[in-house]
Parts: structure tokens; C-alpha cells; sequence
């Protein structure tokens, strides 16, 4: 008999392609990880030491649908390759990072721009433009065994059939090893964890029956509509 004296949240999880769920513990996002994507932002492209926010992992969501969400008129689209850790722990050598992979997924950070900017303004936390429902739609994930390590390989994000993001991601300033070090050394990473990577270059807004398509060749396509 449990001693909860509610009803257990459920777990949050993201499917394998190969079969099977993967539950998530934590949801780390690195802002400003593409020079271009830098630029368009106000900032320095210049290799600054990284940076970090947390979007909660009941935000992934699986549907394929984005409800447009309230108090804002501003949300913008960023897509981004997503790493799943399978393993973890503390001060991880950089060597030995990939390690702990297990595998990629498709992923948008989808933003209350708006809200984000006057955040940023105040000197407050960016949660309310960032982590709020299903603000980070997600594809199946694909295991290091079915497509390796993800190091390079174009990335976009049409809407409506528009291009409006284009990058590589050997264009990542901070590498997906870099940041799984880095971040081991602040926090206790574990299996369950996610790290969504950064977006190129081209983030803008999107409106309610606009359909984003998010692409990596070795992962295929993650089609999402705004509701």
C-alpha cells in the first residue's frame, strides 16, 4: 500500500523508435549555442562559456499538436536536436561523455518570445517564456545502436513548406560531449535526462494553423501544428 496521500503524477516518457519508452527524469536546455542564431539574438557569436535553462519534462510532448498558448502574441519556433542520456554522474571527462548517450530525437523549443524579452529585461527567470505546457514537442527517440553519434548533418525547419531554419550541426559552438561535461559538473546528471541542444539561425513566430517541420536526415521528420 503506497503512503502517497495523492495520486502519483504519471511519468513522462518519449518513445524509442525501435520499441519501448524512455521515462525522463530531467530537461536541460542550452541557450545560444549556434554563432547565427547568436547574432539574430543581439549577442556576441564569440565562444562565451555556456549557459543553461530547464524546461519540466511533462512540457515534451508527443502529439504532434501545439496549443497556441495564452498571454502571448509572440511565439516562436526553434528547432533543435535533442540527446537522451542513458547513464550519468559527476565532473564526466569529455572523453568519456558519449558514454552516457543513448540516443537522439527531434525536438522544438517552442517560446513565449514576448514574455522571454521582458524577462530578460527585469534580470528575471526565463521560465514563463519558456517552460510552460507542451512547449517542447518531441519525436521518437534513435538509440546510438540504429544511427551513431550525431556530429554533424543539416538541420531545418520549414513552416507551411517555408524555409525559415537552416543549420549543420557541427555548427553547435559548444558540442554535445562539451555540454554533458560542463553541465556534470553543476549538477548530478543521470539516466532519464534530457538535453535539448540549441537552434539555428531563423527563429520567428508562428500562428494557429501554421504546420512546423522539423528535419534531420538521420532522424527523419517531426511535423507539429499549431492549434
Amino acid at each position: 500500500m503506497s503512503d502517497y496521500v495523492i495520486p502519483t503524477p504519471p511519468v513522462t516518457s518519449i518513445p524509442v523508435a525501435s520499441g519501448g519508452a524512455f521515462p525522463v527524469r530531467r530537461v536541460y536546455c542550452i541557450g545560444r549555442n549556434y554563432a547565427a542564431h547568436a547574432i539574430e539574438m543581439g549577442h556576441d557569436p564569440d565562444r562565451e562559456p555556456p549557459f543553461f535553462f530547464q524546461k519540466n519534462p511533462n512540457n515534451l510532448d508527443t502529439t504532434g499538436d501545439f496549443p497556441y498558448p495564452p498571454h502571448t502574441s509572440d511565439v516562436h519556433h526553434e528547432a533543435e536536436l535533442t540527446v537522451v542520456l542513458k547513464s550519468g554522474g559527476k565532473n564526466i571527462p569529455v572523453e568519456r561523455a558519449m558514454d552516457h548517450v543513448y540516443g537522439y530525437a527531434l525536438s522544438l523549443d517552442m517560446t513565449r518570445r514576448d514574455l522571454q524579452g521582458e524577462m530578460k529585461k527585469a534580470g528575471r527567470p526565463w521560465e514563463i517564456g519558456k517552460a510552460f505546457e507542451r512547449s517542447a514537442p518531441i519525436g521518437p527517440i534513435h538509440t546510438v545502436e540504429e544511427i551513431g553519434h550525431l556530429d554533424e548533418g543539416a538541420i531545418t525547419l520549414k513552416v507551411n513548406g517555408d524555409l525559415r531554419q537552416e543549420g549543420d550541426l557541427n555548427q553547435l559552438i559548444w558540442k554535445t560531449p562539451e555540454m554533458i561535461s560542463y553541465l556534470s559538473e553543476y549538477f548530478e546528471l543521470a539516466a532519464g535526462d534530457v538535453i535539448m541542444t540549441g537552434t539555428p539561425s531563423g527563429v520567428g513566430p508562428v500562428v494557429k494553423g501554421d504546420v512546423m517541420e522539423v528535419e534531420i536526415p538521420a532522424l527523419g521528420k517531426l511535423s507539429v501544428t499549431v492549434t
